[in-house]
């Protein structure tokens, strides 16, 4: 199965594929026509392949950039604002959870971090409003 970083497998079959294909191809025409047509040819297909990778550069370069890994087990992060986050075993919250001003992500403390620091670590791009890691706890 596909991870967010990574295309599904499928895609490099096809990639490979497609890449066998056209040297297969490029080294029949080598082969079996004239040096001259051969030259247009190489140069057809180089173009196209430079326009491709320029797209894919591109698309690369401009795709939103997908949330770090977390580091340490039971652990959230978020790109954006967290309300509460609760990473304990047998916790009970009865209130709601706080508010949390809406605002652009990545200006809060901790925006940067590529990871949280541990096991059950909280970090967010914007604001927290309440981290709860322990176990049992009772909030009221």
């Amino acid at each position: 199965m596909a991870t967010g970083s990574q295309p599904a497998s499928g895609v490099w079959v096809a990639v490979a594929a497609v890449a066998a294909v056209v040297v297969v191809g490029l080294l029949l025409v080598v082969a079996l026509v004239d040096l001259e047509s051969g030259d247009r040819i190489a140069s057809v297909v180089g173009a196209a392949v430079g326009v491709l990778g320029l797209a894919v550069s591109v698309f690369a370069l401009t795709r939103p950039a997908s949330d770090p890994a977390v580091a340490g087990s039971r652990s959230v992060q978020a790109g954006g604002n967290i309300g509460r986050a609760v990473t304990g075993d047998n916790v009970r919250v009865t209130d709601p959870a706080p508010h949390v001003a809406s605002g652009p992500a990545g200006q809060g403390p901790g925006a940067n971090d590529t990871a949280v620091p541990g096991e059950r670590g909280v970090s967010a791009g914007g604001s927290i409003g309440e981290a709860i890691t322990g176990d049992g706890t009772r909030q009221q």
